[in-house]
């Protein structure tokens, strides 16, 4: 994982520094749409985690894709888990979640199994 320091929060209750390492909160400015997203990152027990969150609605397709690619880079995996029911834990009615395994493979569909294969970014 590599975080953008330069959006890092460095005061309050959420503050950190570089010290903390790939673990923090974040104010991103989205190039998507230039909307702001909150991000707090997280890594171990074997996971990389980036929540995300608005205070006004939930975060799009398009500006979860572009936190994954700065967070865990273009050409990597990015998972987000539908729990069973009974697993559900609502912190915050905006925040979605992206996760990755450290140390294993992630398991992947084929490109074709979501739809017509015509090239490079297939799967977007």
């Amino acid at each position: 994982m590599r975080v953008p320091n330069q959006f890092r929060i460095r005061e309050g209750r959420m503050g950190s520094d570089e010290s903390f390492g790939n673990s923090g909160a974040f104010r991103v400015p989205l190039k998507t749409n230039r909307q702001t997203v909150h991000v707090i990152a997280s890594e171990g027990e074997g996971w990389r985690h980036v929540s995300v969150s608005r205070p006004d609605r939930t975060p799009t397709w398009d500006e979860m894709c572009e936190v994954k690619d700065l967070f865990f880079g273009p050409d990597e995996w990015g998972l987000q888990y539908h729990p069973a029911a009974s697993d559900y834990v609502n912190f915050h009615p905006h925040c979605l979640h992206l996760w990755q395994p450290i140390d294993a493979q992630v398991l992947t569909p084929p490109a074709w199994m979501v739809g017509p294969v015509t090239g490079r970014g297939a799967l977007a």
